[in-house]
């Protein structure tokens, strides 16, 4: 059963690559959902996935890119949907 959740991204995660290299490897391990940016340096992501999933795409959140670096991770559950391809949202 899929469920849906929503990510808080904090750290060095903006002007880093890190929304690009989020979302080729979301879509490169098959889930759908999205990567943006926040006003507050924050990134957000949103995603559908199978429960026994999740370690999986934490693991894609807390890698990013060369150049980012995360401190902190928040998650909650939602009620929204995504389906298709991960983007990146503008």
């Amino acid at each position: 059963m899929l469920k849906h959740y929503r990510f808080f991204i904090s750290g060095r995660v903006q002007g880093v690559f890190y929304r690009k290299s989020v979302k080729e490897s979301a879509q490169k391990h098959g889930f759908s959902g999205y990567v943006k940016n926040l006003t507050d340096g924050r990134v957000e992501a949103g995603v559908s996935l199978e429960e026994h999933r999740m370690g999986e795409f934490v693991e894609i959140l807390q890698t990013g890119s060369i150049a980012s670096e995360v401190t902190q991770i928040d998650s909650e559950e939602i009620h929204e949907t995504h389906e298709g391809l991960f983007e990146i949202r503008y």
